[in-house]
């Protein structure tokens, strides 16, 4: 039995009325004339949205808004076929797809809508590839900012090839994560077999790292009473991960560029090599080209593991993917520890959006943990089961708040405690201030001066 899918119409009440949509009989419709009265929640339920309007020329900037909402499913715009010239600033501001009104008789557009939701999910409807800007490989990977979607084209490219690939990005973005994602999707396709093997570089001294990876054989130094494997050895055939790999110091990145260029490894004490074909992944959270530069990091090794080089952005420059990050958490967390569904409350909201996340989506996934353990039976997370830091983060704002003010006088405000605190916390250091703010010394004095801050 095929189930029913959920469709919101945007547009015209007439024009709905004309095209016989309701009259879908594999498709719960549901028309709306003003997309003003949207909210997420009532997003959520959709799996697509047609943006249905008579007048193109002017549709974009609505169409930008609606796709920049968060929890957002794929929307289709529905235009006019003489207004077909404007189809390409509609794709640009957020239409996976734009279908021309008049080619579509009424059952042969209920047809074709069935067909684009049933063929797609809540990441993309059906429609080729190359227009779409990335989605998300795998379930534990959410995004839908502009950012995760590049990096989700890059995945994709990725798993299609062999070479290296070096994921650099912050503390808990995700890289490893993103990894497996990379393994898995060309074993899917059939292009790389065998295991995915994970080190943390960093944990290892030089001489234990390179018995981790390349093996040791017996008696080959105080303690090594068996042969062992090498992590290369392990994942033949497959990928292996090397985490933190900037923390490596030039002597044992001479031995790893080695083994990368000639496809075989030696084990501590051997007298012979090991051919081995595997697939490698790199991770850091460091500028490797800084570290070339102050001589940290071989610049042949760089080049050898940089093949295919993919950012992770933090989670400060995607925070449109904040709110759908933190619901993936609180599902995933309740089914593993057995609790019941958990909302999170508007305030509660407010306060995940306005928070920096320093550590990144790890840390976000640890807060929503932390959230559900002390909500108890309560069935939404409020800001008094958040972390203090959280709770905090919009004090200056709510705190600067006063009825009746210009947003310019409200703004002027928040400022002025900005640039107070920071004066504060670097000892009145006018220098020091002005570079963590991001400004030039200048422009310091000019908003002190503006704001009245001696």
């Amino acid at each position: 039995m095929q189930s029913i899918r959920s469709v919101l119409w945007l547009g015209k009440g007439e024009r709905f009325a004309a095209d016989l949509v309701e009259q879908a009989p594999l498709l719960d419709v549901v028309w709306q004339n003003d997309l003003a009265e949207l909210t997420p929640s009532h997003l959520e339920r959709f799996d697509a949205i047609v943006f249905d309007t008579a007048n193109a020329s002017t549709a974009a900037p609505d169409l930008r808004r609606l796709a920049a909402r968060d929890e957002m499913p794929p929307v289709i715009a529905r235009i006019d076929a003489d207004q077909a010239a404007h189809e390409g600033a509609l794709r640009r501001a957020g239409a996976v797809d734009v279908w021309l009104r008049d080619r579509d008789a009424p059952t042969r557009l209920l047809e074709r809508l069935d067909l684009a939701v049933r063929g797609g999910t809540r990441h993309g409807v059906a429609a080729p590839r190359d227009r779409l800007t990335g989605e998300s490989p795998s379930p534990e990977i959410v995004g839908k900012s502009p950012a995760m979607r590049e990096v989700f084209a890059l995945l994709d490219r990725a798993q299609k090839t062999r070479a290296s690939v070096l994921l650099s990005g912050e503390t808990g973005t995700g890289k490893e994560v993103l990894a497996h994602a990379i393994h898995e999707g060309a074993c899917a396709a059939g292009r790389r077999g065998g295991a995915f093997v994970a080190v943390n570089c960093a944990a290892f001294p030089d001489t234990l790292l390179e018995s981790e990876l390349f093996g040791h054989v017996r008696g080959s130094f105080t303690g090594a009473d068996r042969d062992k494997k090498g992590l290369f050895e392990t994942a033949n055939d497959g990928t292996i991960f090397l985490d933190e790999i900037g923390e490596t110091t030039p002597s044992f990145q001479a031995k790893l560029l080695r083994a990368l260029q000639e496809r075989e490894v030696r084990p501590v004490g051997a007298t012979h090599p090991k051919r081995v074909d595997v697939r490698v992944i790199a991770a850091t959270n460091r500028d490797l080209q800084r570290e070339i530069a102050r001589g940290a990091f071989r610049e042949d090794l760089y080049y050898r593991i940089a093949v295919f080089p993919i950012t992770l952005p933090p989670l400060r420059r995607r925070t449109r993917d904040i709110l759908p990050l933190a619901r993936h958490f609180i599902a995933r967390h309740c089914a593993e520890e057995n609790l019941a569904p958990r909302a999170l409350s508007a305030k509660a909201a407010n306060l995940l959006r306005a928070y920096p996340w320093p550590g990144n989506v790890r840390e976000l996934d640890n807060e929503m943990q932390r959230a559900l353990a002390l909500c108890d039976s309560d069935p939404e997370i409020r800001p008094e089961h958040l972390s203090p830091r959280l709770v905090h983060a919009l004090a200056p704002i709510e705190n600067n708040l006063r009825p009746g003010d210009s947003l310019r006088a409200t703004v002027d405000r928040i400022e002025a405690w900005l640039i107070c605190e920071a004066l504060q916390t670097n000892g009145g250091r006018r220098a020091e201030t002005a570079r963590k703010l991001h400004l030039t010394r200048e422009g310091l004095y000019k908003k002190m001066k503006r704001l009245g801050i001696q």
